[in-house]
């Protein structure tokens, strides 16, 4: 593998990062600390227990996964669509170094920030309401997991597209409101039989579930349902990317 390489690309993503630091890290965790206010001490402190744990607990895995789903899908999409649009990513495709060491790059970099802001945003809600994490080491696992497996397809949305409104097209119209109705606010066992079953169809059910299931050992569905959720996609995204460096979809022309 040519670690310079990667090495220099990796470092050239985080560094965008100190750049815009105010959108990247700064927003997001404004953002969700607003949700705890609103939701968590406002709504929360006036709403029975979820499945034995206060409300404003309850939420913070599901603010969490909306935030790094977002920016890992944005982070990488950005990164890879950037050099699209000015050309310099025919320099990154002469260069000697492989389709699997592109890819960790700019995936692993905005993989990284996606973990970062996810800490954050956890410390954040310590602030906010108090919960212990059950299995930490399972939330890191699905922490590091989902930012890996929504970065690469975030790269995949920054080749696919052609233009800045196709690279927000996909977060704010499909991501964002999947993760609203995924539970993140709410468990699902509270709607009616044919809305749970329904709500079943949303991937990112299984997401959270997980997720929930490491800080509190409760889920809509079973964690290891969960863990092979998150596996199918990885691949099914690996698959993809696969594809695109193979037929030179939207990167040669």
């Amino acid at each position: 593998m040519n670690l310079p390489a990667v090495r220099a690309i990796y470092a050239f993503e985080m560094a965008r990062t100190g750049r815009t630091l105010l959108q990247s890290i700064v927003t997001p965790v404004i953002s969700t600390s607003l949700y705890f206010v609103v939701f968590g001490a406002a709504i929360g402190s006036r709403m029975a227990d979820v499945n034995g744990v206060r409300y404003g607990a309850f939420i913070v895995p599901g603010l969490m996964m909306l935030s790094v789903l977002t920016e890992s899908i944005s982070n990488a999409s950005f990164g890879i669509y950037f050099p699209k649009f000015t050309g310099t990513i025919y320099e990154v495709l002469s260069a000697p170094i492989s389709h699997l060491e592109i890819v960790a790059s700019y995936v692993g970099a905005a993989a990284t920030k996606s973990v970062i802001l996810g800490v954050l945003i956890l410390a954040t809600a310590r602030l906010f309401v108090p919960f212990e994490v059950q299995h930490p080491v399972a939330m890191v696992l699905f922490l590091c997991l989902t930012a890996v497996t929504f970065s690469l397809f975030g790269f995949i949305l920054g080749i696919w597209a052609n233009s800045f409104e196709q690279l927000q097209f996909v977060p704010m119209l499909v991501v964002m409101p999947l993760t609203f109705l995924g539970g993140s606010f709410y468990t699902i066992s509270m709607l009616p039989p044919f809305w749970q079953k329904v709500a079943l169809l949303n991937p990112v059910v299984y997401l959270i579930s997980g997720f929930r299931w490491s800080f509190f050992g409760i889920g809509d569905v079973d964690v290891r349902v969960s863990l092979a959720a998150i596996a199918v996609f990885l691949s099914a995204c690996l698959a993809v990317t696969a594809w695109i460096f193979r037929t030179g979809y939207r990167l040669k022309s």
